[in-house]
């Protein structure tokens, strides 16, 4: 007889795929709940970074890329996934509920993308640029719904100016001590399941040749990638035609698709947050994209060294850290 719910093991494994999705900070600012048949996804206020985040829209981003990756997770678990978004106009915190009907076959394509969350990383070294750029960029853009984000790929002209933006951001918070406590605390050695570890950022030096970056504590004196003498990624930006935290969360879900493909086509990737959390910098990215839309996210996009051993993997929550199992009432 055909099941039709999936068993809390299927859940828990789904999950622990979809909590790789990326966070501002390696912060996983997500609460699931899973109660009679229904998994519901929350933010959880208790992990928000406060000082960069000050406008709640990086939280919600990054609980739209988990939303998205935990999608792609079931589907390739055999599972389709009804998602209802913001379900309860007195909980704004409660940002989808899902249930799950069975898939009749899963694709190879549907395998190799959940496979892609595994492999994806967050790549802050410079980056040589993507030879096929050409032929991926019809691809890429085609997997992103216009209705829900809006892609740009920024021209090499206009480099300088989001070069400015970024240093401009961080002038500007130069002060600003909060900030910096915060990334003292996020970038700390000592984490074991959160935060991002010291060979995760660049050193002093190997950030000196990347010229979009945030300002992270330098936290070794590494030189790696010395044959990839500057940063030569494209840079993409995802906006929303809105502010609203449905945009916002759209914008996270659209964040994950493009990660992804860019993963299955072998590229890497950095997102890139601080030029869109002072109102400043978001200023200029948005002129940069013609004043079309919201600037949600950017997104650093190159080749890395085809020698290069893929980088471990950030550490991750445990599961029972984030996850809430509910008897049906």
């Amino acid at each position: 007889m055909l099941k039709t719910t999936p068993d809390i093991e299927v859940i828990k494994k789904a999950l622990l795929l979809a909590c790789r999705a990326p966070s501002i900070h390696n912060s996983q600012p997500w609460h699931w709940v899973s109660e009679g048949g229904v998994l519901n996804l929350f933010v959880d206020r208790r992990r928000r970074v406060h000082s960069a985040d000050r406008s709640g829209r990086e939280v919600i981003i990054s609980c739209g890329a988990v939303l998205d990756h935990l999608r792609i997770a079931m589907v390739a678990a055999g599972w389709q996934a009804n998602i209802d978004r913001f379900p309860n106009p007195n909980n704004q915190d409660h940002l989808a509920s899902m249930e799950f009907s069975p898939l009749g076959f899963v694709t190879d394509a549907q395998r190799k993308r959940a496979e892609a969350i595994l492999q994806r990383r967050t790549d802050r070294l410079p980056l040589g640029r993507p030879t096929y750029w050409e032929s991926f960029e019809p691809v890429l853009r085609s997997s992103v719904d216009e209705s829900v984000a809006m892609l740009d790929v920024l021209p090499d002209e206009v480099r300088p100016q989001l070069a400015e933006a970024s240093q401009l951001t961080e002038a500007l918070r130069g002060g600003d001590a909060s900030y910096h406590a915060e990334l003292e605390w996020w970038t700390s050695p000592f984490a074991l399941s959160e935060g991002m570890p010291p060979d995760t950022l660049a050193s002093a030096s190997e950030r000196q040749r990347v010229d979009v970056a945030r300002d992270f504590p330098a936290r070794g004196h590494a030189e790696r990638r010395v044959e990839v003498g500057m940063d030569w990624s494209m840079i993409l930006v995802l906006s929303t035609a809105e502010d609203t935290r449905t945009d916002v969360l759209g914008a996270g879900e659209a964040l994950s698709t493009v990660l992804l493909e860019c993963t299955m086509a072998g590229m890497a990737t950095c997102t890139l947050t601080h030029l869109i959390e002072l109102d400043e910098s978001r200023d200029i990215v948005r002129k940069l994209i013609g004043g079309r839309g919201e600037p949600q996210v950017l997104i650093r996009v190159g080749i890395a060294p085809p020698i290069e051993e893929l980088p471990a993997a950030t550490p991750r929550l445990p599961l029972d850290a984030v996850l809430e199992i509910r008897s049906p009432r």
